[in-house]
């Protein structure tokens, strides 16, 4: 079978053209490819400073501590600056978070920088930073701990409603708002208080330039501004991520031209669950009624 020549130069055009399309393509999708990884840092790590905020009521939260570890462990990540906004929360949550932040300070250092409010749990969290930043209008300190109750037994009496409560012993459930306060269940709890008020008191020992009589006279449950927190020695130095920035430069030789990355738990909640959850944490019910065990929160009184 014989081809007319004008054809046949024509397809071959046709098959040069395509051949370079395919190779334009595979090309290409080899730059996206290595441009998304690169981006994620998965085919060259670059070296960065983490950013990680902690707003709101601290509890234990396992994907907080998930990311602190992986940070711990990742070697291109060479700080870690940390934004506390928050009033404080459960003793637990606030020991959790101090710890993991711990593990991160035997990796590489850790900078904490104090938003408006940085008090009570919050503040148990601040300390376990190398150096500890404050805004000069900063609420800080409210070092303590508390365990509220309430007695309505005098109400229930008016209603004409009377509890009964079958227990093993006298000091199980107690306090309870449905009976009144013994002075036994009364010591019992507040050797409970104590005990952990010595253990925050503790921490606060460990990582601050002080010692424990200092400690114990700031600790009477006030809060401070940011500027009485550096001349009582709560707080290193007034200033934001930009002197956390200048204080890594300086004494941890860490280049300004290192770029700061926000990190964030990963999300496991769905659209629905979280779209639930933030209608209920804006309801009109108490935030500290929403918390389970031995309290360290700042909440004035409105």
């Amino acid at each position: 079978m014989s081809f007319d020549p004008d054809a046949l130069i024509d397809r071959r055009r046709l098959k040069r053209k395509l051949r370079w399309w395919q190779a334009a393509t595979l090309i290409a999708v080899a730059l996206t490819i290595v441009s998304g990884l690169q981006a994620s840092d998965l085919l060259f790590e670059r070296e960065t400073i983490a950013r990680v905020r902690i707003a709101g009521l601290i509890v234990e939260d396992p994907r907080r501590d998930a990311l602190l570890a992986e940070i711990a462990r990742d070697d291109s990540v060479r700080a870690l600056i940390v934004h506390v906004d928050s009033p404080g929360g459960t003793v637990v949550g606030g020991e959790d978070l101090y710890r993991s932040l711990l593990v991160v300070g035997e990796k590489k250092p850790v900078v904490t920088v104090m938003g408006t409010v940085a008090a009570s749990a919050a503040y148990m969290t601040a300390v376990a930073g190398d150096r500890v930043f404050a805004r000069e209008g900063t609420i800080t300190g409210s070092i303590g701990v508390l365990f509220q109750t309430v007695d309505v037994t005098r109400l229930l009496d008016k209603l004409g409603v009377k509890p009964e409560t079958l227990k093993s012993g006298p000091l199980k459930a107690v306090p309870s708002p449905t009976e009144p306060l013994t002075e036994e269940a009364r010591a019992a709890t507040q050797a409970l208080v104590s005990d952990l008020f010595d253990f925050f008191i503790d921490l606060v020992v460990a990582r601050r330039p002080l010692d424990r009589a200092q400690v114990l006279e700031l600790a009477d449950g006030r809060v401070y501004t940011g500027r009485q927190a550096v001349q009582n020695g709560l707080v290193d130095a007034i200033g934001g991520e930009s002197a956390a920035r200048d204080w890594l430069a300086a004494e941890k030789e860490i280049s300004r031209d290192v770029p700061t990355v926000t990190l964030e738990p990963r999300n496991e909640r769905s659209g629905l669950s979280e779209v639930f959850s933030s209608l209920t944490e804006k309801s009109l019910i108490s935030n500290a009624l929403t918390l389970d065990g031995l309290l360290s929160v700042w909440h004035p009184d409105l």
